[in-house]
Protein backbone atom coordinates (compact mmCIF):
# COMPACT_ATOMS: atom_id res chain seq x y z
CA UNK A 1 0.00 0.00 0.00
CA UNK A 2 1.24 3.45 -0.83
CA UNK A 3 1.83 5.71 2.15
CA UNK A 4 -0.19 8.50 0.58
CA UNK A 5 -3.34 6.42 0.78
CA UNK A 6 -3.11 5.64 4.48
CA UNK A 7 -5.74 7.37 6.55
CA UNK A 8 -5.73 5.68 9.93
CA UNK A 9 -7.79 3.03 11.64
CA UNK A 10 -11.42 3.71 12.37
CA UNK A 11 -11.98 6.41 9.77
CA UNK A 12 -14.84 6.11 7.33
CA UNK A 13 -16.00 7.68 4.11
CA UNK A 14 -19.53 7.58 2.73
CA UNK A 15 -20.13 5.72 -0.51
CA UNK A 16 -21.71 8.81 -1.98
CA UNK A 17 -18.44 10.77 -1.53
CA UNK A 18 -16.10 8.44 -3.44
CA UNK A 19 -16.39 10.29 -6.73
CA UNK A 20 -14.41 13.17 -5.26
CA UNK A 21 -11.60 11.03 -3.85
CA UNK A 22 -8.54 10.36 -6.03
CA UNK A 23 -7.75 7.22 -4.04
CA UNK A 24 -10.69 5.40 -5.65
CA UNK A 25 -11.28 4.09 -9.18
CA UNK A 26 -14.48 3.20 -11.00
CA UNK A 27 -14.60 -0.34 -12.36
CA UNK A 28 -15.56 1.11 -15.74
CA UNK A 29 -12.11 2.71 -15.96
CA UNK A 30 -10.27 -0.64 -15.70
CA UNK A 31 -9.34 -2.05 -19.09
CA UNK A 32 -9.88 -5.68 -20.00
CA UNK A 33 -12.57 -6.63 -17.49
CA UNK A 34 -16.29 -7.33 -17.58
CA UNK A 35 -18.56 -6.24 -14.72
CA UNK A 36 -21.67 -8.03 -13.46
CA UNK A 37 -22.18 -7.08 -9.81
CA UNK A 38 -24.36 -9.84 -8.44
CA UNK A 39 -25.36 -8.01 -5.27
CA UNK A 40 -26.79 -5.23 -7.45
CA UNK A 41 -29.25 -7.82 -8.79
CA UNK A 42 -30.95 -10.97 -7.55
CA UNK A 43 -28.39 -13.58 -8.63
CA UNK A 44 -26.80 -14.02 -5.21
CA UNK A 45 -27.18 -16.03 -2.01
CA UNK A 46 -30.08 -13.87 -0.79
CA UNK A 47 -32.01 -13.87 -4.06
CA UNK A 48 -32.66 -10.14 -3.85
CA UNK A 49 -31.01 -6.79 -4.58
CA UNK A 50 -28.52 -6.02 -1.80
CA UNK A 51 -27.24 -2.73 -3.29
CA UNK A 52 -30.53 -0.88 -3.89
CA UNK A 53 -29.84 2.55 -5.36
CA UNK A 54 -26.11 2.21 -4.59
CA UNK A 55 -23.18 2.68 -6.96
CA UNK A 56 -20.80 0.00 -5.68
CA UNK A 57 -18.72 -0.32 -8.86
CA UNK A 58 -15.55 0.95 -7.16
CA UNK A 59 -12.16 -0.25 -5.90
CA UNK A 60 -9.34 1.53 -4.18
CA UNK A 61 -6.80 2.75 -6.71
CA UNK A 62 -4.11 0.20 -5.79
CA UNK A 63 -6.54 -2.72 -6.06
CA UNK A 64 -7.85 -1.38 -9.37
CA UNK A 65 -4.32 -1.16 -10.75
CA UNK A 66 -3.68 -4.72 -9.62
CA UNK A 67 -6.86 -5.92 -11.33
CA UNK A 68 -5.77 -4.22 -14.56
CA UNK A 69 -2.44 -6.07 -14.40
CA UNK A 70 -4.22 -9.37 -13.82
CA UNK A 71 -6.51 -8.73 -16.80
CA UNK A 72 -3.59 -7.77 -19.03
CA UNK A 73 -1.68 -10.96 -18.15
CA UNK A 74 -4.75 -13.10 -18.82
CA UNK A 75 -5.33 -11.43 -22.20
CA UNK A 76 -1.85 -12.47 -23.32
CA UNK A 77 -1.96 -15.99 -21.89
CA UNK A 78 -5.56 -16.82 -22.90
CA UNK A 79 -6.72 -14.52 -25.71
CA UNK A 80 -10.46 -14.01 -25.63
CA UNK A 81 -10.83 -14.83 -21.92
CA UNK A 82 -11.52 -11.96 -19.55
CA UNK A 83 -12.03 -11.39 -15.86
CA UNK A 84 -15.65 -10.82 -14.84
CA UNK A 85 -16.10 -8.87 -11.60
CA UNK A 86 -18.96 -10.24 -9.51
CA UNK A 87 -18.48 -8.02 -6.44
CA UNK A 88 -16.10 -5.23 -5.52
CA UNK A 89 -16.83 -2.52 -2.95
CA UNK A 90 -19.39 -3.61 -0.37
CA UNK A 91 -20.32 -0.76 1.99
CA UNK A 92 -20.26 -1.37 5.72
CA UNK A 93 -24.00 -0.72 5.94
CA UNK A 94 -24.60 -3.65 3.57
CA UNK A 95 -22.19 -5.89 5.45
CA UNK A 96 -24.08 -5.16 8.66
CA UNK A 97 -27.39 -5.99 7.00
CA UNK A 98 -26.04 -9.28 5.62
CA UNK A 99 -24.55 -10.22 8.98
CA UNK A 100 -27.86 -9.63 10.74
CA UNK A 101 -29.36 -12.19 8.37
CA UNK A 102 -26.66 -14.88 8.50
CA UNK A 103 -25.36 -14.64 12.08
CA UNK A 104 -25.87 -17.93 13.87
CA UNK A 105 -26.34 -19.88 10.63
CA UNK A 106 -23.83 -21.96 8.62
CA UNK A 107 -23.64 -19.08 6.13
CA UNK A 108 -21.89 -16.90 8.71
CA UNK A 109 -18.64 -18.76 7.91
CA UNK A 110 -18.60 -17.00 4.53
CA UNK A 111 -18.98 -13.41 5.77
CA UNK A 112 -16.78 -11.18 7.91
CA UNK A 113 -18.23 -10.01 11.22
CA UNK A 114 -18.89 -6.28 10.66
CA UNK A 115 -17.04 -5.03 13.74
CA UNK A 116 -13.85 -6.55 12.37
CA UNK A 117 -14.76 -5.55 8.85
CA UNK A 118 -14.93 -7.13 5.43
CA UNK A 119 -12.01 -6.28 3.13
CA UNK A 120 -14.72 -5.56 0.54
CA UNK A 121 -15.74 -2.57 2.68
CA UNK A 122 -12.27 -1.07 2.25
CA UNK A 123 -12.36 -1.48 -1.53
CA UNK A 124 -9.46 -3.94 -1.36
CA UNK A 125 -11.28 -7.20 -2.19
CA UNK A 126 -12.90 -8.41 -5.36
CA UNK A 127 -14.97 -11.43 -6.37
CA UNK A 128 -14.17 -12.60 -9.89
CA UNK A 129 -14.59 -15.40 -12.39
CA UNK A 130 -13.47 -16.05 -15.97
CA UNK A 131 -15.58 -15.06 -18.98
CA UNK A 132 -15.06 -16.81 -22.32
CA UNK A 133 -15.32 -15.04 -25.65
CA UNK A 134 -18.71 -16.65 -26.36
CA UNK A 135 -20.18 -15.08 -23.22
CA UNK A 136 -20.02 -18.24 -21.09
CA UNK A 137 -18.65 -18.05 -17.60
CA UNK A 138 -16.02 -20.70 -16.92
CA UNK A 139 -17.18 -23.87 -15.19
CA UNK A 140 -15.52 -23.65 -11.79
CA UNK A 141 -17.26 -26.68 -10.31
CA UNK A 142 -19.51 -24.57 -8.10
CA UNK A 143 -21.31 -21.29 -8.54
CA UNK A 144 -20.59 -17.84 -7.16
CA UNK A 145 -21.95 -17.56 -3.63
CA UNK A 146 -22.40 -21.34 -3.47
CA UNK A 147 -21.67 -21.91 0.18
CA UNK A 148 -20.54 -25.50 0.04
CA UNK A 149 -17.28 -27.42 0.37
CA UNK A 150 -17.09 -27.61 -3.43
CA UNK A 151 -16.29 -23.89 -3.38
CA UNK A 152 -13.28 -24.27 -1.07
CA UNK A 153 -9.93 -23.92 -2.88
CA UNK A 154 -8.25 -25.52 0.13
CA UNK A 155 -9.99 -28.77 -0.84
CA UNK A 156 -9.28 -28.67 -4.59
CA UNK A 157 -6.85 -31.60 -4.59
CA UNK A 158 -9.10 -33.73 -2.38
CA UNK A 159 -12.15 -33.03 -4.50
CA UNK A 160 -10.24 -33.90 -7.66
CA UNK A 161 -9.12 -37.22 -6.16
CA UNK A 162 -12.68 -38.05 -5.10
CA UNK A 163 -14.12 -37.13 -8.48
CA UNK A 164 -16.16 -34.24 -7.06
CA UNK A 165 -14.34 -31.74 -9.27
CA UNK A 166 -12.92 -32.41 -12.71
CA UNK A 167 -9.45 -31.63 -14.00
CA UNK A 168 -11.00 -29.14 -16.43
CA UNK A 169 -12.78 -27.31 -13.61
CA UNK A 170 -9.60 -27.10 -11.57
CA UNK A 171 -7.70 -25.87 -14.61
CA UNK A 172 -10.13 -22.98 -14.92
CA UNK A 173 -9.67 -22.21 -11.22
CA UNK A 174 -5.92 -22.40 -11.74
CA UNK A 175 -6.02 -19.82 -14.53
CA UNK A 176 -8.06 -17.52 -12.29
CA UNK A 177 -5.67 -17.94 -9.34
CA UNK A 178 -2.65 -17.35 -11.61
CA UNK A 179 -4.07 -14.20 -13.18
CA UNK A 180 -5.05 -12.67 -9.86
CA UNK A 181 -1.63 -13.45 -8.37
CA UNK A 182 -0.06 -11.44 -11.21
CA UNK A 183 -2.06 -8.47 -9.96
CA UNK A 184 -0.91 -8.84 -6.36
CA UNK A 185 -4.08 -10.55 -5.13
CA UNK A 186 -4.34 -13.64 -2.97
CA UNK A 187 -7.29 -15.95 -2.42
CA UNK A 188 -8.88 -17.43 0.68
CA UNK A 189 -9.46 -21.10 1.60
CA UNK A 190 -13.27 -21.11 1.40
CA UNK A 191 -14.26 -19.20 -1.78
CA UNK A 192 -12.65 -19.70 -5.20
CA UNK A 193 -14.03 -16.33 -6.36
CA UNK A 194 -12.72 -14.09 -3.53
CA UNK A 195 -9.37 -12.28 -3.66
CA UNK A 196 -7.80 -9.71 -1.35
CA UNK A 197 -5.26 -7.11 -2.36
CA UNK A 198 -2.76 -6.51 0.43
CA UNK A 199 -2.53 -7.83 3.94
CA UNK A 200 -5.90 -8.01 5.69
CA UNK A 201 -4.63 -6.78 9.03
CA UNK A 202 -2.83 -3.85 7.41
CA UNK A 203 -5.93 -2.96 5.38
CA UNK A 204 -8.10 -2.90 8.49
CA UNK A 205 -5.48 -0.94 10.44
CA UNK A 206 -4.43 1.63 7.85
CA UNK A 207 -7.24 2.26 5.36
CA UNK A 208 -10.57 4.00 5.49
CA UNK A 209 -13.78 1.96 5.51
CA UNK A 210 -16.69 2.88 3.24
CA UNK A 211 -20.00 3.43 4.91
Amino acid sequence: MRAGNRRGAGRRIHLEDLAGDAGWCRLAEIEGIDVDLRYAGRDNFAGRVLYPGMDCAWLRREAAEGLARAAAWLAVQRPGVRLRVLDALRPQRVQESIWAEVEGTPMAHYFAEPRRGSIHSFGMAVDVTLLHADGREADMGSGFDEMSLASHPALDAEHLALGLLSAAQLAERGWLYAAMARGGFHGIPSEWWHFDHGDRDAVRRELVRVR
